[in-house]
């Protein structure tokens, strides 16, 4: 301040001071209040969830309309009245007129996998028709598999499936380049850890490949699903989530899959990470719940389909485990109780995500 200022002259620059200051305090205030709010995680389903039901796309667009969601992952081409063009595009039309993005999908599209079938052609002509029927639906990505865990005990290996697996992606590049469409590859029923899976993204060409995450099925690959997260996440496209209960018996562990909130995983933890490292990935709840898998992990046969994994992971794993619980099977006992059980453990999923976890856009 000029040492030359009278007292008065101070006194005012010290309140024009005091009231920029106040102007800047409640400017910050208000710029803090009117800064854009962390974008939703949208919310949606896997038609898997309600497989029971037998619906087709338009009974299953309908449904997930009146459950506010905001996707719908066709997971099976069976799913589709007709995959003649003009009907899919019917379909897609639907879709749009009930604010619903469809994310299609498919299932292995591995030739040497015990889980591939021949119904839609060789494992290229599978892999085209779905990217054909994605790019009429308008869905930016293909679900696809590779297999299963028992493709782990082939010969070769998963590493031998895998580079099987990127061959018929590889030669089916173009089209999904031309197509707009991106190939999502699950982390499907054990067949692959999170590692295995990027390393056949990678492989393949992360250009047109990416993942599609399931929470549930990392639990079946011996894998904490927070730490499948962290490496499976900036690859990720689509997703099928579920909870896990994992507990310890005398060969190993036990996992039963559960619905939302029932089961081990720390939502609220994952989805803050999930919001970091792949926000623009539909949350999509493929609930499948009941039964219990055991995994005879203390046998020493048991790792022959397992000979890279790691140390740090099956630790992991078995810390779920030790925190775990029993839980009884479910049984229906008959089709409209199973249909009901279902839908059941998909809306409470659904209510779950949205009131405590904050999840959707509608």
């Amino acid at each position: 301040m000029n040492a030359n200022l009278t007292s008065m002259d101070r006194r005012s620059f010290l309140q024009m001071l005091a009231v920029a200051g106040s102007g800047m305090a409640v400017g910050g205030a208000a710029w803090a209040q009117s800064a854009p709010a962390k974008p939703k995680l949208k919310l949606g389903m896997d038609n898997f969830s309600i497989r029971a039901m037998g619906w087709k796309a338009p009974a299953l667009l309908d449904y997930a309309a009146s459950l506010k969601l905001d996707t719908l992952l066709i997971s099976d081409l069976d799913a589709y009245e007709s995959l003649e063009e003009s009907r899919l595009r019917e379909v897609k039309a639907k879709a749009d007129d009930l604010g619903v993005q469809i994310h299609a999908g498919t299932w292995s599209i591995c030739p040497t996998s015990k889980a591939f079938r021949n119904k839609w052609g060789t494992a290229e002509e599978h892999l085209a028709l779905g990217l054909r029927v994605a790019r009429a639906l308008g869905s930016p990505v293909l679900r696809c598999v590779l297999g299963t865990m028992e493709d782990r005990k082939t010969p070769g290996g998963i590493e031998a499936r895998i580079a099987d697996t990127v061959k018929v992606c590889q030669a089916c590049r173009s089209r999904a380049l031309d197509a707009g469409v991106k190939i999502a590859i699950e982390n499907h029923a054990g067949d692959m850890q999170a590692a295995e899976l990027v390393r056949l993204i990678e492989e393949a060409g992360k250009d047109y490949v990416g993942a599609t995450l399931d929470s549930g099925n990392a639990t079946w690959a011996l894998e904490d699903p927070m730490a499948n997260l962290e490496i499976l996440g900036p690859y990720t496209l689509s997703t099928g989530m579920r909870d896990s209960m994992v507990w310890e018996y005398e060969d190993g562990a036990k996992v039963q899959w559960t619905a939302m909130g029932e089961g081990l995983v720390d939502w609220k933890q994952y989805f803050e990470r999930f919001a970091v490292l792949c926000p623009n990935a539909p949350v999509n709840l493929e609930i499948i719940s009941g039964f219990a898998r055991p995994f005879p992990c203390f046998k020493r046969e048991f790792w022959e389909a397992w000979p890279k994994a790691k140390a740090s992971d099956f630790a992991a794993f078995i810390a779920l485990a030790k925190r775990g619980k029993a839980l009884e099977p479910h049984r229906s006992p008959d089709q409209r109780a199973e249909q009901a059980y279902q839908r059941k453990e998909l809306e409470r999923s659904i209510r779950y995500c949205r009131e405590v976890l904050g999840l959707g856009c509608k």
